[in-house]
C-alpha cells in the first residue's frame, strides 16, 4: 500500500474505533468534568510558507476533550481560548477545524503536542474534515 494511501487509511482506522471506545465508556457527572482553562496558548507559525495556528492544550483540555457526554459548552469555552489568544483565528474553517481537533485528536493520537489550524484551509463538511484528519486540503500532517 501506498504512503498516502496509508495515511488516509489511518486517520479512518481510529475514527471507526470511536463509536467502540464510546459504547464501552462509563459515563461522568458533571462534577468529574475538568475545569478550564483548556487551552495554554497558542502560536502562529509558517509551515512550507502557510500559516498554520499551533493551538497547545492543557491537560485539562486534553482530559475534557475526550469525555463521553461533555457538556457542549466546553468545545465552545475552548474555542473562546483560542480566540483570546489569537483573534485572528476567527474564522468558519479555522473553528471546523479546531472542533474536530476537540473531538478527535486525543482519541486518534494521544498526547500530540500542539492542534494545528490552518487559515488556508478549506470550509468542508464534517465527514470530509474527519477523513482529512482534520485537516483538508492539502498535505501537512493531520491530527
Amino acid at each position: 500500500m501506498n504512503t498516502a494511501r496509508r495515511r488516509a487509511v489511518r486517520p479512518l482506522a481510529a475514527l471507526a474505533a470511536v463509536p467502540v471506545a464510546l459504547a464501552l465508556a462509563v459515563p461522568a457527572s458533571a462534577d468529574d468534568f475538568p475545569a478550564p482553562p483548556y487551552i495554554d496558548h497558542t502560536t502562529w507559525v509558517s509551515y512550507g510558507g502557510l500559516a498554520s495556528l499551533r493551538v497547545y492544550p492543557t491537560h485539562a483540555g486534553r482530559v475534557a476533550s475526550t469525555e463521553l457526554g461533555q457538556p457542549p459548552w466546553d468545545a465552545d469555552e475552548a474555542w473562546g481560548e483560542v480566540l483570546a489568544a489569537a483573534p485572528d483565528a476567527d474564522t468558519a474553517g479555522m473553528r471546523a477545524q479546531f472542533l474536530c481537533h476537540w473531538r478527535f485528536a486525543e482519541l486518534v493520537e494521544p498526547g500530540k503536542t500542539s492542534w494545528n489550524l490552518e487559515p488556508w484551509r478549506p470550509v468542508v463538511d464534517d465527514e470530509t474534515m474527519a477523513d482529512a484528519g482534520c485537516n483538508p486540503g492539502g498535505s501537512v500532517a493531520g491530527f
